[in-house]
């Protein structure tokens, strides 16, 4: 039997996306030219840290990379999942990480224990807890649910030394249910969680009385937690990115835009629909990988703002109709 040639890609762009949908997809992929140009060529300590990761969450996972770290070819295996333990490389906190563990978790053998050990907070990846409060509840709509759903930050690490710890926990799903996420809703309420590390309990205290400062004059019914070293970050700067973030709409925030297009995308062969504010660079970007691995199109609507909203951002509504992806992987009892 003839093997089908790798599917080849071009530098180090969306590097994850790539290596996600080829184990999701069973395709086998080639990277080339990985900064071949640069004075450093070749894959960062980050990347193979999270091909290493990769390589524990499958079996029978075949990588070949060349002397000079240029070139990378990936043979997916099968999603095993299980218990697993993985030190992240500290460029890069756990967030870029788990956002791949997040698409990869369901289509799994067994369920998926994972611990991930390094960086919880920086500024370059969405942070723990941000995807704890986004992510989670993006999965249920989907059907992935149970009392085995959980991210929980166990320790918590900031660069450059890291030392933090984050236990993710995932059932196993047969296939995803279509879904039609198009009423975003109102703001009733606002919850958050000021931390500090290495300093004075008070300057959480201080951090929160910043935040309300800014929240208080949209809406009453706020409650800010303080933790000293534990929770995320909240500071003025993040109230306004709040704000950014609610102006730009939609019934999932930016972050979380390329995961519930690939939870439709492999979703049964039905329709599925969702709101999404304006899209990202990085999910303009997965959607052309989507058509590259899946096959599947997107319809593409810009919506225009209700009269509730008029002063909100550009909106667009994401149709497509489900792969029938099944999950062969997952054990029949």
């Amino acid at each position: 039997r003839a093997l089908v040639a790798p599917s080849l890609f071009e530098g180090c762009n969306c590097f994850r996306q790539r290596l996600v949908l080829s184990t999701l997809s069973g395709k086998r992929v080639k990277i080339r030219n990985i900064r071949s140009k640069d004075d450093n060529p070749g894959l960062r300590d980050f990347e193979a840290s999270f091909i290493r990761l990769l390589d524990k969450v499958t079996n029978g996972t075949r990588i070949e990379i060349n002397q000079t770290g240029t070139v990378l070819f990936y043979q997916p295996g099968l999603l095993y999942g299980g218990s697993v333990e993985h030190e992240c490389n500290v460029q890069r906190s756990i967030g870029y990480y788990l956002e791949a563990l997040l698409m990869l978790a369901p289509f799994m053998k067994t369920p998926l224990r994972a611990v991930l050990k390094g960086v919880t907070n920086d500024p370059t990846d969405p942070s723990v807890d941000l995807l704890k409060v986004t992510a989670i509840p993006l999965m249920k709509k989907f059907g992935i649910d149970g009392d085995g759903l959980e991210i929980k930050v166990l320790k918590r690490g900031m660069a450059p030394a890291g030392g933090g710890e984050v236990l993710f926990t995932c059932p196993v799903r047969r296939s995803m249910k279509p879904v039609h996420l198009t009423e975003p809703g109102k703001i009733k309420r606002i919850r958050g969680t000021a931390f500090s590390v290495r300093v004075s309990p008070q300057m959480a205290n201080r951090i929160v009385d910043s935040a309300r400062s800014i929240l208080n004059k949209f809406i009453p019914d706020i409650y800010i937690y303080t933790d000293h070293m534990k929770g995320p970050c909240f500071d003025p700067t993040d109230s306004n990115l709040y704000f950014s973030s609610l102006f730009q709409g939609g019934c999932v925030d930016s972050t979380n835009q390329s995961l519930s297009l690939l939870y439709m995308t492999l979703g049964q062969q039905d329709v599925s629909k969702t709101l999404l504010g304006p899209l990202s660079p990085y999910t303009v970007e997965f959607l052309r990988h989507i058509r590259d691995f899946f096959q599947i199109m997107f319809k593409i609507e810009q919506q225009k703002p209700g009269e509730d909203e008029q002063k909100g951002g550009e909106k667009v509504l994401m149709t497509c109709v489900g792969a029938g992806y099944s999950n062969i992987n997952k054990t029949i009892k």
